[in-house]
């Protein structure tokens, strides 16, 4: 398991600076390393179970999140390490698919050229990818800043746009009373972007689906054998189910379902629904019908 690299440090019970790593065996698994810059806003991606769930789906993911940081300039109290000192102290333990959101504490008239460092920085740390947050313009500076991100990022193939504020804009649920920090609904959605966008980027591996659509008839005192199938995800597949099974039928974890059936209920119809998980705790479910013949 991959160590944290930062500590985690409490003040007044809350988290100021940390690295989590939420998947440590994901890069044995070959899973895209992913490192995530965030403020004060992106804490609640690492304080919500759900939010944590579903941002780490299909990558092995670092959050380095914490309150009132800043990009470049000294961050305000309690005084987490900038951006830039956190990708100096991760150095090559940075990973090669970098996603930032960060800018509310940030000074207006100087984060267009702090982020034209921080992605110089981390071009110098090899990353490959960076996706950014735009951020959520309850004010209007944001939206100056907001143009920052985007001018930057259309001059570097590397930089993909990330755009938190439209995806929010019908969304006042999501979050607090400052049209900022996020509720758990708001850290949710949140992840829920991220994620969507890593998947559609190639980073994220898609979560498997049930390929299997239908049963093939059995009938009592014959042999039955059928492997499931499943696509997507990463293997190895653990298979299981719910429902009841005709006595001599048995479902195996592999996904064969075999035996030879020994008689059938009335009707002879049997409701299924099969789950498939895959190596990185990501789950798929499908409803079947199993018809005996008697």
């Amino acid at each position: 398991m991959r160590r944290a690299l930062l500590q985690l440090a409490l003040a007044g019970g809350v988290a100021i600076s940390a690295v989590v790593p939420w998947t440590a065996a994901g890069a044995a698994r070959g899973l895209e390393h992913v490192t995530f810059f965030g403020d004060s806003v992106a804490t609640a991606l690492a304080e919500d179970a759900n939010a944590r769930r579903t941002i780490s789906q299909g990558i092995d993911i670092d959050l380095a999140v914490a309150p009132c940081r800043r990009l470049e300039e000294l961050s305000c109290p309690p005084r987490p390490p900038t951006v830039l000192e956190v990708i100096d102290q991760l150095g090559s333990s940075i990973g090669p698919v970098v996603v930032i959101a960060v800018g509310y504490n940030d000074p207006e008239d100087r984060y267009a050229s702090e982020v034209a460092d921080v992605l110089d920085a981390l071009q110098a740390a090899k990353v490959k990818r960076v996706f950014w947050l735009t951020l959520r313009a309850s004010r209007h500076p944001y939206l100056t800043m907001n143009d920052a991100i985007r001018a930057e990022a259309a001059k570097r193939p590397d930089v993909s746009v990330v755009d938190w504020n439209l995806y929010s804009r019908s969304h006042p649920e999501w979050f607090q009373d400052d049209l900022v920090h996020l509720t758990s609904a708001g850290a949710l959605a949140m992840a829920t972007l991220v994620n969507k966008q890593l998947l559609a980027a190639g980073v994220a591996v898609a979560a498997p689906r049930v390929s299997t659509a239908s049963l093939p008839a059995g009938a009592v005192g014959h042999r039955y054998a059928l492997r499931l199938r499943a696509s997507g995800g990463s293997l190895p597949y653990r298979w299981s189910l719910s429902g009841r099974l005709p006595l001599g039928l048995h479902m195996h974890s592999t996904g064969v379902l075999d035996g030879t059936p020994r008689r059938a209920d009335r009707g002879g119809v049997y409701t299924l629904v099969v789950r498939v998980i895959d190596a990185d705790g990501q789950t798929a479910t499908r409803k079947l019908l199993l018809r005996l013949r008697r």
